[in-house]
């Protein structure tokens, strides 16, 4: 039985839709048009899609027909309403990264993200909020505003993939691209209750990205369940000469996932991967859910992986980053230039060479410990995020546990961390906190076994949605139409 307030042809998932209009029981138009009645109704609310080219996507969807009454086989996303994330830009569709400097630039061409995915068949329909560059864990900026929590339109969906995010807790949307570098991906799915995979850098190919040599930005899949999370994976992944790390990827397995016995694995459990600040609620939490599931795995132990100074490294890489891409816009127009980006290239400034040597350093020896962890285990879990959805005005978690942060970005350490061990981690989401918000987990698996990662990830998803408060969450799409 559907749920109440979810039972559109746009609630249905990208998997199920993609059968139905292959066998044209639905068409393409009528998938597109029950999207385009959803972003009508809740986007009012939310502030998620922030350009929408409905005449671009009813052109596209109308070739999608032409293309299933020509072909059996057409490619893998054809007819599917894709989001994409303002950070790539879209060739005649407004693309900002969340910037004044950009809010009137129109790309003539696709980023390479995008030309695979409308190469797939998708149907690049809406670009969807993110803060400025990426910059902070929260989707607001001074384009567009501010993207609210489908659970509570008043508090966080954190970022930067934030309005991804949001358009799939809402079924704005059946398929979504998102980055991520220290969480970008992981907090917003998190947060709104839909799942995020950040691949092993070099899966999904990078254009042209500013430190070609640097592993920690990645692009991503999302979406409301893992089969659809991997079936846009099929389409993003992939080798390109634009990206240094990127290699072959045999796709084609990714659209069956081949089934898992939980019952044969080995994990460990981390509640703060030793190092995180972590809420006291959110610990209380993650302890009581991973009680519920940890007897589905043949051996489940509590066990920190070693990441000694990883706040550090990670602060000092990031920074060669930020330098490298926006150190010029700080210089020449920093009235155009938000507080997070300016902060990040002013702290950038104050590091030398031999700090980035060292941290470069310290980066390959917890790599290198990170994966002889897991060459002991299947996975290792941990929570999706360090504190609960705050609320709208407040840029980030001043404290955790009455603390003080050391820095804008501390609170989300549970996923830079993971960010540094070059290692696949998806997103999953289990059940709801005390207060009605989405609750999630953080699943780590072997360096390039994507494949594995999420047939583990679609087995233990089924498993948690039978369990007493452990199954996705929805929010009521009624309450945010009105």
């Amino acid at each position: 039985m559907a749920e109440p307030g979810m039972t559109e042809l746009c609630d249905r998932s990208a998997v199920e839709l993609r059968a139905l209009m292959r066998r044209r029981e639905i068409s393409p138009v009528e998938l597109l048009n029950s999207c385009l009645a959803r972003i009508a109704a809740v986007n009012p609310t939310l502030n998620a899609v922030v350009a929408l080219d409905a005449p671009g996507a009813r052109a596209a969807a109308l070739d999608a027909e032409a293309s299933f009454r020509a072909d059996d086989t057409p490619p893998a996303l054809t007819g599917l309403p894709v989001g994409i994330k303002d950070l790539n830009e879209t060739k005649g569709l407004r693309t900002t990264f969340g910037s004044p400097l950009y809010a009137d630039h129109v790309p003539l061409e696709d980023t390479g993200v995008v030309r695979r995915l409308r190469a797939a068949g998708g149907i690049v329909a809406a670009k969807t909020n993110t803060p400025e560059f990426g910059a902070g864990a929260n989707t607001d900026n001074a384009v567009y505003g501010f993207t609210g929590n489908p659970f509570d339109p008043l508090k966080t969906c954190a970022g930067s993939s934030g309005g991804s995010a949001v358009a799939l807790a809402t079924s704005m949307l059946p398929l979504c691209n998102g980055s991520d570098l220290g969480g970008s991906l992981r907090t917003p799915a998190a947060f709104c209750g839909v799942v995020g995979l950040r691949p092993t850098p070099g899966l999904v190919a990078k254009t042209a990205p500013a430190v070609p040599t640097s592993p920690l930005s990645v692009e991503g899949p999302m979406g409301r369940s893992v089969a659809d999370l991997a079936l846009l994976l099929s389409a993003l992944a992939g080798e390109d000469p634009d990206d240094l790390y990127s290699r072959p990827f045999e796709t084609a397995p990714l659209a069956e996932l081949q089934p898992v016995d939980l019952g044969k694995l080995k994990v460990a459990v981390s509640e703060d991967l030793g190092f995180a600040p972590v809420d006291e609620e959110i610990r209380g939490l993650f302890r009581e859910r991973v009680g519920a599931f940890r007897h589905l795995f043949r051996e489940t132990q509590d066990r920190d992986p070693a990441m000694a100074d990883a706040n550090r490294v990670f602060e000092v890489l990031r920074s060669v980053g930020f330098l490298a891409a926006h150190l010029e816009k700080v210089e020449r127009q920093p009235d155009k230039v938000g507080a997070n980006v300016t902060a990040n290239v002013k702290l950038g400034l104050t590091f030398d060479a031999k700090d980035v040597a060292w941290a470069s350093e310290r980066h390959g020896r917890i790599a290198r410990d990170f994966s002889a962890l897991m060459e002991e285990v299947d996975l290792l879990i941990a929570p999706g995020a360090s504190a609960k959805p705050f609320a709208k005005g407040q840029s980030y978690p001043a404290e955790i546990n009455g603390k003080p942060l050391d820095t804008y970005i501390h609170w989300v350490a549970i996923s830079y961390g993971l960010t540094l061990t070059g290692h696949p981690v998806l997103c999953l989401p289990c059940g709801l906190d005390g207060d009605g918000m989405p609750f999630g987990l953080q699943i780590v698996g072997r360096r390039w076994d994507e494949r594995r990662l999420l047939s583990i990830g679609a087995a233990l998803e089924r498993a948690l949605a039978e369990l007493p408060g452990c199954a996705p969450p929805r929010p009521d799409i009624a309450a945010l139409s009105t």
